[in-house]
């Protein structure tokens, strides 16, 4: 397999610095449990999880040791595989999610388990499916969990909204509402608003309007869900925008939304504030990876940057502003 051998990583030793405390290493390639395949790496995602955990967010649960080497989404060519792994031989393309305590993204090569690792099939690039994991199931979660989305079409008609629509959970978002039953409000920047009417959102607002800071749908409109992909909006701007049984699905909750879902729950009894945490299931990343082979799915590139050149990468993430995915490649 890949026994002593050495390959580049990009690590951190310590909480802060930003892009300036990344180290680029050598370290030995990983060796694959049982129940994990070893990959070479062609296309890494970046997530604002990384540069959360960099800045002691998760602490103290995250990362569990120093130095780690981070991100979670990664493509690649399998080159070995555990001893109880079924599914998958050295040669195979695929897409994982890697342990979000271990991490091992930023890196040439890394070690996946079984579970959360599927075939990429020809027609997806390493890039386009590395986009998927953290991103694309997040916004699974929330429109078929969560906001009880049906997504092949049936249900009845359901309006939602979705902020940051031109991120990368959102842009996925809109993409997956549409599959089902649904009218989509988006919201997002002026310079961004033909890309998510491109991507099948209904009506797109700009934020940085009054009614787009309101959050009101040009057509009038009550929503019964939103999927809220930005930061900053309080409860009170909701509220009066939510039909009767109207939920907020908060992917990125603050320590106070727990304090504002149960408040939300005494004052508004039918309408509600959920946060949701990514629950990973390798069914799921197996079905969205399906969608982008049939052209029901796709990731939006906003820039792809050479594992050397990391830095640039963890500063766009930082910045907030990325149109899509950020992608490394090594």
């Amino acid at each position: 397999m890949a026994e002593n051998l050495i390959m580049h990583a990009v690590r951190y030793n310590s909480y802060g610095g930003g892009p300036a405390a990344l180290e680029h290493v050598q370290v030995s390639v990983p060796t694959p449990n049982k129940d994990e395949v070893l990959m070479k790496l062609e296309a890494i995602s970046l997530n604002p999880v990384e540069w959360k955990t960099q800045k002691g967010t998760f602490w103290p649960l995250l990362p569990y040791k120093f130095p780690f080497i981070p991100a979670t989404d990664v493509a690649g060519e399998v080159l070995g595989v555990g001893s109880d792994v079924k599914n998958f031989k050295a040669g195979d393309k695929v897409v994982a999610m890697l342990s979000q305590i271990n991490g091992g993204g930023l890196a040439e090569f890394a070690v996946a388990k079984e579970s959360l690792t599927v075939a990429r099939p020809p027609e997806v690039s390493a890039a386009e499916s590395a986009g998927i994991p953290i991103a694309a199931l997040t916004a699974h979660q929330a429109l078929a969990e969560a906001a009880g989305i049906k997504l092949d079409g049936s249900g009845e008609l359901t309006n939602i909204l979705i902020t940051a629509a031109s991120g990368g959970v959102g842009h996925y978002a809109v993409q997956l509402a549409k599959l089902g039953n649904t009218h989509v409000t988006a919201t997002c920047g002026a310079r961004n608003i033909e890309l998510v009417k491109s991507l099948g959102a209904d009506e797109v607002v700009d934020y940085t309007t009054p009614d787009g800071a309101a959050l009101k749908s040009p057509s009038g409109r009550k929503y019964d869900a939103v999927i809220h992909c930005a930061t900053g909006i309080p409860w009170s701007t909701f509220e009066p925008n939510l039909s009767e049984y109207g939920k907020v699905i908060d992917i990125t909750p603050p320590l106070t939304a727990m304090f504002t879902y149960y408040l939300s729950k005494l004052t508004f009894p039918n309408k509600q504030l959920i946060p949701i945490h990514l629950k990973a299931k390798g069914e799921n990343l197996d079905y969205l990876i399906k969608l982008m082979k049939q052209g029901k799915l796709k990731t939006v590139i906003d820039s792809k940057h050479l594992l050397s050149k990391v830095e640039d990468a963890w500063a766009k993430s930082i910045d907030g502003h990325a149109t899509g995915k950020i992608i490394v490649e090594p």
